[in-house]
Parts: C-alpha cells; sequence; structure tokens
C-alpha cells in the first residue's frame, strides 16, 4: 500500500491555482471567496489530502516534536550545533527529541523509524560515517515529514540543508601554506561515504592546480576516525611513501589532533617538522599548548540554528514548505590562524 500523502501542492495543480490559495482556502481564510474554498475542499477530499499536522497542531497551541540525529555528542562540533538548534526553538512551543547514531547508519534509521512512528513533526539530521542507503529518510519524506540536514549532507538526495563552503573552505587552507612555501601537503580525509570528505578531495585536487602543488602518490588517505585507524595512516605515511609531507590538511580538529599525538610519540614536531591545517575551530583548541597551525571555523553553533530555523519555517507556513522547493544555505567559512 502507498504511504504518498498528497500535498496542498497536488490541490493546486490540480484546480490551476497558486499554493498559497490552496492553503488559505483549507484554513477558511475569509480573503478566498466562498466557491473557491468549496472546490479547494472538494478537491482535497478527492485527492484523500490530510492536513499538515504541524500547522494542526499550532492552531490548537500544542507542542510539536522535532527529531533531531547527531553522530556523536562528544564531539564539540555537533555539541555546539544542538546549542544552536535548541535556542532557536526556544519559547516556540517545540519539543526536541535527540538521539546519537554514532557514526552507524543502523542507529540512524532506528531512530528515523522511532520517530515516524512517533509522529514527529520534522527532523533536522546529519548523517553518519557509514550511511550510505537513504531509504529511511525516504520514508520520512514519504510521510509528508519535514527534513533538514546540516553539515553532514546526502549526495544525491534532494532535501533542505544547510552546509560549509567546504571547497573554497580548502583553497584558503592551501593558500596559507602556499603563503609559508609549503608544497607537499597531505589530505587527511574522513570516510569516503560522506559527501563532506568528496567536498574535501574535490577542493584539494583544484588547490594542487591552483597552486601549482605537485601530487604525491599516498598522500590522499581516508580515516574512520579512530586514534588506531589515524596512527596506522600516519605511519604508513610518513615511512613508507617517497616523500614526507610539509603539511596535513586534517578533515577535522579531532583527526588533526589525534595525527598530532601520533607525531609527538614519533619524535616528530607538529607545526615545525609538519604543519596541520584542519576544519572547525573547535574552542577546545583555545586550551590546548600545540593547536593546528590553522583551522577553518565552520560556525557550528550558527549552522545548527539556522537548520532549527529553516525547519520552523517549512512547519509553520505550508505554502514555504512547498513553493520554494528544496531550500540549501551554504555558509562561508573563516581561516582562524593559531601560531
Amino acid at each position: 500500500m502507498s504511504k504518498h500523502q498528497s500535498t496542498i501542492k497536488e490541490i493546486a495543480a490540480a484546480l490551476n491555482v497558486a499554493i498559497s490559495t490552496v492553503s488559505r482556502a483549507l484554513s477558511n481564510d475569509p480573503r478566498i471567496g466562498l466557491r473557491t474554498r468549496m472546490r479547494v475542499n472538494e478537491m482535497a477530499k478527492a485527492l484523500h489530502y490530510i492536513p499538515n499536522p504541524a500547522a494542526k497542531s499550532l492552531r490548537k497551541q500544542d507542542a510539536l516534536s522535532i527529531g533531531i540525529v547527531l553522530p556523536q555528542l562528544r564531539e564539540e562540533f555537533f555539541s555546539l550545533a544542538l546549542n544552536g538548534i535548541e535556542d532557536a526553538f526556544e519559547g516556540k512551543g517545540y519539543n526536541i527529541f535527540i538521539t546519537q547514531s554514532r557514526d552507524k547508519m543502523e542507529r540512524e534509521a532506528k531512530a528515523t523509524n522511532y520517530f515516524l512512528n512517533n509522529r514527529v513533526n520534522g527532523v533536522i539530521a546529519s548523517i553518519s560515517a557509514e550511511t550510505t542507503d537513504y531509504q529511511h529518510f525516504r520514508e520520512l519524506q514519504e510521510f509528508g515529514v519535514p527534513l533538514v540536514f546540516f553539515d553532514r549532507i546526502p549526495t544525491n538526495f534532494p532535501t533542505h540543508c544547510v552546509r560549509s563552503n567546504v571547497e573554497d573552505g580548502v583553497l584558503k587552507a592551501m593558500e596559507y601554506l602556499s603563503k609559508k612555501n609549503i608544497k607537499n601537503i597531505a589530505l587527511l580525509n574522513g570516510p569516503k561515504t560522506l559527501g563532506i570528505s568528496q567536498e574535501r578531495l574535490r577542493g584539494y585536487l583544484s588547490a594542487l592546480k591552483v597552486f601549482n602543488f605537485k601530487p604525491t602518490p599516498g598522500f590522499i588517505r581516508y580515516t574512520d576516525f579512530s586514534r588506531e585507524n589515524i596512527d596506522r595512516i600516519m605511519t604508513d605515511i610518513w615511512f613508507n611513501t617517497d616523500e614526507k609531507p610539509e603539511a596535513i590538511l586534517a578533515f577535522n580538529d579531532y583527526v588533526a589532533l589525534n595525527a598530532m599525538q601520533w607525531c609527538k610519540k614519533n619524535g616528530i614536531k607538529p607545526n615545525e617538522d609538519v604543519f596541520f591545517v584542519s576544519f572547525a575551530n573547535l574552542p577546545i583548541t583555545d586550551y590546548l599548548d600545540h593547536p593546528p597551525a590553522a583551522s577553518l571555523e565552520q560556525y557550528a553553533y550558527l549552522m545548527g540554528e539556522k537548520a532549527a530555523k529553516l525547519m520552523i519555517s517549512l512547519l509553520e507556513d505550508e505554502s514555504v514548505r512547498y513553493e520554494n522547493n528544496y531550500q540549501e544555505i551554504i555558509m562561508d567559512t573563516e581561516l582562524v590562524v593559531h601560531i
């Protein structure tokens, strides 16, 4: 049996009227003529249209529920983003339910299924490192549950999202290294499954050409974020490649810090023998004696806030939800130099 629910967009198309007209007619807005309201309601009945539960809850002043799926709350980036999400919903009558995928697709799918069964009004997510199949998110869309992704966005999956301009950020990082006359730069990337890992790779390859850096075999590596995996990769890069890197561009601050720890254990001085530049610019780096030489600020709190505000607009105005199609908010990064 199909899970598809008719939308006001489909009603509008069937009657050849504006989506805003349908939305107002279904709300019995007196600005819409009686005949038009009757036509809209008849078509809604014929198409088995079910009103947006969020709008219905708002009219009754009931609390709305939002499901949040994050990879790891222990990562400061996602904790900061969650603060932004919670603050945006504060005082607006929303209940927030938070789950962690812990970078496992199975846990992520269980979370979205739980949200669907408990009829949440919307879901905000950042996908796990393992996620390659988006069927659990498609089911939410099929049931008419608004979805907003941030930071880690599904690939080839049309959706509302808020993300960083990663490729431009990589260019800023490589320009910084170029001005230090550093040319041999390795990329310590995240899992291949993540779209943002591929964005970092594209930015890296583009920057090699822009700044006339030579590509070195073995300098592009993918991590699974574990310390053991990063240690093995660093050992291989440092001892088994034809040339040693002068700098390493890391997926994020945590990856950089783990790689820097490996350097210290092996008598290699971070940011002297090999420079580190990373993504996120997390506040924790302010308390370190040896942070990455530079980090790209991605404004985690603001990203979470923007994702929540986008969700609010989708829930509280059904005409916006369907007329604007999928909205993509792209945020600039800023290179912050620490040493």
